[in-house]
């Protein structure tokens, strides 16, 4: 998939061979847009022209295991620790000494833990409907409905239940995508055969089940200390897999937070209201 305003991208990142796309001014600011589950860099397919006129260097890889990306064997390939090095490393590769990290779902995961982790290559952090560490442990210490809502990180542990799964989401993609979204419009069909096209790359099923597994198998991984970085939250009110008490309190770990809670948006933010979310991105970044 090709478009004028960007340009794609391969390169070995921490001994794995990652796409990326790339769009902006070459001495713009760097942002790297980092993609959740079941996604791929096209999730940010409206930012990225809209960040790059804004004068941005952005750069929206597919994170290891999707899409064109490689995809490394067994489970421990997609632990955390392995994913957040693969952000600083891409940070190097592009030749800058920080950059501000942008994460939606599973790239916000990955964001919230570079920024604890190495936070001299975070200038900024924005998240999308990813939860803080602290803030999901404590929701699932107090609210039920969390737990309803997180059935499935439990379900991809299972030994037969990830292939059913996997299954599913291979042949309903595009209605589940629209059910759990917000704007009738969000995904269009152009969209769907995208994302059917991302997920039919050999093995990219199993490895974006991965990182679930690989989260409960190696807790360790996820840090829970101080973020210094400026921190933007944009939260989808509507999110049908997080509840909205995870976007509060975050002040205990992140002083220096703004939060901006869109009521008519789902967890797919970013695609119900895209140019709200791009204008938010933009204003925090300059």
């Amino acid at each position: 998939m090709t478009h004028q305003a960007w340009t794609h991208h391969e390169a070995v990142i921490n001994h794995v061979r990652l796409h990326y796309v790339q769009a902006g001014p070459e001495d713009g600011p760097l942002v790297v847009l980092l993609h959740g589950f079941p996604e791929f860099w096209y999730s940010w397919r409206h930012q990225l022209p809209a960040l790059a006129a804004a004068g941005f260097r952005v750069v929206a890889p597919d994170l290891r295991g999707y899409n064109r990306s490689e995809k490394p064997p067994g489970v421990a390939a997609y632990r955390l620790r392995q994913l957040v090095a693969d952000v600083r490393a891409l940070i190097v590769h592009l030749g800058s000494p920080t950059a501000a990290l942008v994460g939606h779902d599973w790239g916000g995961v990955i964001a919230w833990a570079a920024a604890m982790r190495h936070p001299e290559v975070v200038s900024r952090l924005a998240i999308l409907n990813a939860p803080h560490p602290g803030a999901y442990r404590r929701e699932l210490r107090r609210n039920p409905a969390q737990w309803r809502r997180s059935w499935y990180v439990l379900a991809v542990q299972l030994p037969v239940v990830p292939d059913a799964l996997g299954r599913l989401l291979r042949v309903r993609i595009g209605a589940l995508l629209r059910r759990s979204s917000v704007r009738p419009d969000a995904f269009t069909d152009e969209d769907v055969r995208a994302y059917i096209h991302a997920l039919g790359q050999p093995g990219a099923l199993t490895a974006s089940l991965n990182y679930y597994r690989a989260l409960l198998r190696f807790p360790g991984d996820m840090p829970l200390m101080p973020i210094p970085a400026r921190t933007l939250v944009i939260w989808g009110a509507q999110d049908v897999a997080l509840v909205p008490q995870l976007s509060e309190g975050l002040d205990r770990w992140v002083p220096h937070v703004q939060v901006e809670r869109l009521p008519q948006a789902s967890h797919w933010v970013q695609h119900d209201a895209p140019e709200v979310v791009s204008r938010l991105l933009i204003d925090f970044l300059t």
